[in-house]
């Protein structure tokens, strides 16, 4: 595989209580946003612009943390795993709620 080639990693946060209209989309160096209302597209923003700033602390890219770590970075900006949240549902979901 030629380096180009390479899979990278990023975050994606999706917003699907849009009201107004209008079609959020924000791109960083490793997460995309995309929808929600005023109100959820910045709290995303915001939990991205976290996340890579615990990443640069950590001296880690997305690229090089294990799913441990993105959950132990995801906890301590407030991030809840969706784990538990679908009621009689036995799937897996790694993916992670934010309640605003």
């Amino acid at each position: 595989m030629k380096k180009s080639d390479k899979i990278k990693k990023l975050l994606l946060g999706l917003g699907f209580d849009c009201d107004d209209g209008r079609r959020r989309i924000t791109v960083g160096k490793n997460f995309r946003l995309y929808g929600g209302s005023k109100i959820t597209h910045e709290t995303m923003k915001e939990k991205a612009i976290k996340f890579n700033e615990q990443l640069k602390k950590c001296g880690k890219t997305l690229d090089e943390v294990s799913t441990k770590e993105v959950y132990d970075i995801a906890h301590k900006i407030g991030l809840n795993p969706l784990e538990g949240k679908n009621e009689g549902k036995k799937e897996k979901n790694n993916g992670f709620a934010e309640e605003i």
